[in-house]
């Protein structure tokens, strides 16, 4: 069973063992960072010379009834999704809050995107929609802004 996620759960999505963080599978080929918050995520990432991108756009799910760990578990699935169609590869979650209303209880989970890279310029979009997710840290981001730019080009190759 997944660990359970609480505010401050860092979720990532394939990172390199580089930055001797331990992790937990959470869903498909999302992990979940132990005992740790995006701080001590951000030093080690930036300790190992990497960038751990915080991005500024808050991703919210609602949902009818009291936050158990099902609806919890599903809620965090959606906002996943929503990261990947971004091409992130990291997600924090910010916000857990019940609320009712008219007697009906809700909950509201938040969470912001993250993105690892290292380059300290955060790469485009369609830069990081090309990287299938085991090459995110393999190739410099330099190659994919030069790639992205040349129509129809393709992404050299790890036997080059």
């Amino acid at each position: 069973m997944p660990q359970e996620v609480q505010v401050g759960t860092i979720l990532m999505s394939e990172w390199p063992q580089l930055f001797g963080l331990e992790t937990e599978l959470y869903s498909g080929h999302w992990s979940v960072a132990k005992g740790l918050d995006g701080f001590a995520v951000d030093r080690k990432i930036r300790a190992a010379g990497w960038n751990f991108f915080f991005i500024a756009s808050e991703l919210k799910v609602m949902f009818l009834g009291s936050p158990g760990t099902k609806k919890l578990q599903h809620a965090v699935s959606r906002i996943l999704g929503k990261v990947a169609a971004q091409h992130y590869n990291a997600v924090e979650v910010t916000g857990i809050v019940t609320k009712t209303f008219l007697g009906l209880p809700y909950a509201v989970v938040s969470a912001h995107p993250r993105h690892v890279q290292e380059n300290c310029y955060l790469d485009s979009a369609e830069a990081r929609r090309l990287l299938t997710p085991g090459q995110n840290f393999t190739l410099p981001s330099r190659i994919l802004r030069q790639t992205s730019r040349e129509k129809g080009a393709s992404l050299p190759s790890s036997a080059d």
